[in-house]
């Protein structure tokens, strides 16, 4: 179930990722070839601003993966609103104030920025106003679109994710092409549209959170101080993450500049722009990781935590191999597609391009299990792996290799750093357990303490009917086995078979896809936990019980009887599964 699980959201989270970039890729070859040069730069000029606006939205995000993704493992709902609460007044609250000030101070902000002052002789300055324009107007679109795709996620509205992240792809390229070749809107209609396509896609994820079957519920009562700073606590691991970038870029640009000179810079520029679209696949590994991660620490299931790594893994090797591959083969016609007056900026970037793609797979392996260590609460250690894989480890391969080997060396010190920075986590890994050892339970670093003892949990998957009445004698088998007395363990059994049998019945038929119910009874100390997972239709026992808890006695009485057995019942739904968790 996890494996599809990952799988599946990987695929969502990589389309997400790949076409914010696609389609910022667009505008900029649109501009340069329908608006010119000076168009061209007045977009450039704006970035900043742009990633100034993106840093923010990252961060929440972020921080919502690891707060509600542990409020979502605890079965806690009202924390889990209390989350969506402040994270969408958070967003509202910098969207109003940041489109206020970019708008009324528009002018200093573009001389600031490089665009010089206003004039006749200098329409690059009028060019860079109307194009920050035009793109601050879908500002709270931009940033309530980045805090909406974790909540999409653990929602398990992963088509509806998809469906607006595609529809913002293809409303953008549409709008630009109409606007350059019918409404000749120049820059500012290039910025709205981008604005338009935001909103659109805001609209559709919306849906996710409007009617009775919502997960996430805004909540007056909600709003606290104490949650805030644990999202902008749960995010500063990614704004050190894009610092860290941030500086290894500038570095590099003057190493390249007084290297190989402007054609050097140039070649860098296809490259960066090229590795946004690689680096698609290992966020989308990354940030799943850290979502699931967050959910199974805060649930201390142990086990799925051994999944997870074995699973996030294996993703991270096999997809990016499959992208370093295609990198490598079609290196030359990847860069024509920027430059094509110019052979030896395209010469130069086709090859510092495969060289750069044979650092995708250590670079994924980093960036997945640093955001794993920040969902299992190690965020420490994230913070000290971004720093080295990020700027310290390669900005030191740059000043070695380019120094013995000049432009060719530079372009090698990206596989410096992420194998170098790969040894250091297989270092650290090894010192935490002792061993060295290369297995899941190695890497996923869990303390001894952490959840129940293996020898008290029993684990049993169902795929039909029978597998339900054998689910329930081996419990029982498995209780009076561990010391519970015949009633408990007759009891135990009779929870796990009525809720078992149920959802076979009336969740496997619902539709053609295959399901399956994953069982898990931990004996604590004093009291038993059954946890009942499957990927049936959202259905909440819980409520449904309190909804005809007035109706004829006999009616529904599996539910009654598992509900009244219980000391406390929690259903949760998270990633689109069913969690029903009975303490008895």
């Amino acid at each position: 179930m996890i494996r599809r699980l990952f799988r599946q959201m990987m695929i969502a989270q990589v389309i997400s990722s790949m076409t914010v970039t696609l389609c910022m890729l667009i505008d900029s070859i649109v501009i340069c070839r329908f608006l010119g040069v000076e168009a061209m730069a007045a977009y450039g000029y704006t970035q900043p601003v742009l990633l100034a606006f993106a840093a923010p939205g990252a961060m929440i995000s972020a921080g919502v993966q690891v707060v509600c993704g542990r409020t979502m493992g605890r079965g806690d709902r009202e924390g889990s609103d209390s989350c969506f609460t402040v994270s969408v007044a958070l967003t509202a609250l910098i969207s109003i104030v940041g489109l206020m000030i970019v708008l009324i101070f528009s002018g200093p902000i573009c001389t600031l920025l490089g665009a010089g002052a206003p004039g006749a002789e200098n329409p690059v300055y009028y060019l860079t106003k109307d194009y920050l324009t035009g793109f601050m107007i879908g500002v709270p679109a931009f940033l309530s679109a980045q805090m909406m795709v974790p909540y999409l996620q653990m929602s398990g509205s992963r088509t509806r994710l998809v469906a607006a992240v595609l529809l913002m792809t293809v409303l953008d390229i549409a709008l630009d092409i109409i606007n350059v070749l019918v409404i000749h809107g120049g820059i500012f209609g290039m910025g709205l549209a981008s604005s338009i396509s935001y909103y659109a896609a805001l609209l559709v994820g919306l849906g996710c959170f409007i009617g009775k079957g919502r997960v996430f519920r805004l909540r007056r009562k909600g709003l606290s101080l104490k949650m805030l700073r644990s999202i902008i606590a749960g995010g500063v691991p990614t704004i050190i993450n894009q610092l860290s970038l941030v500086f290894l870029v500038l570095l590099l640009n003057n190493l390249l500049r007084s290297t190989g000179g402007n054609v050097a810079v140039a070649a860098y520029s296809v490259i960066s722009t090229i590795s946004n679209l690689c680096y698609a696949f290992c966020n989308g590994n990354s940030s799943v990781a850290l979502m699931m991660a967050s959910i199974f620490h805060a649930d201390e299931d142990r086990p799925s935590l051994y999944t997870l790594v074995k699973v996030m893994r294996q993703s991270a090797v096999v997809v990016l191999a499959a992208v370093t591959l295609v990198i490598i083969c079609a290196a030359n016609p990847i860069v024509a597609l920027f430059l094509t007056d110019n052979p030896d900026a395209a010469s130069l970037a086709a090859g510092g391009l495969r060289l750069f793609s044979l650092c995708l797979i250590p670079c994924a392996l980093n960036t997945t299990f640093k955001f794993y260590f920040q969902g299992i609460g190690r965020v420490g250690l994230m913070e000290i792996i971004c720093v080295l894989q990020n700027f310290a480890v390669p900005a030191a391969g740059a000043l070695i290799l380019g120094y013995l080997f000049g432009t060719t060396g530079l372009w090698l010190c990206f596989l410096f750093g992420e194998g170098i920075a790969w040894l250091l986590i297989c270092a650290y890994v090894w010192y935490f357990n002792r061993r060295i050892g290369t297995g899941a339970e190695d890497f996923a670093l869990l303390p001894p303490s952490f959840g129940a003892p293996e020898e008290y949990c029993f684990e049993y998957r169902i795929t039909n009917e029978k597998q339900s009445v054998e689910a329930s004698s081996k419990a029982i088998d498995f209780c009076l086995a561990h010391g519970a007395d015949r009633r408990i363990s007759t009891l135990i059994g009779l929870c796990i078979e009525e809720m078992t049998y149920n959802t076979v019945i009336h969740g496997f038929g619902s539709d053609d896809a295959s399901h399956t119910i994953d069982v898990r009874l931990v004996l604590a100390d004093h009291e038993r936990i059954i946890r009942i997972r499957d990927n049936c239709i959202g259905f909440d026992p819980i409520h449904y019980h309190e909804l005809h808890r007035d109706d004829d006695p006999v009616a529904h009485i599996g539910i009654r009887t598992v509900v009244s057995l219980a000391k406390e019942a929690v259903y949760l739904n998270t990633f689109g599964l069913n969690n029903l968790t009975l303490r008895l």
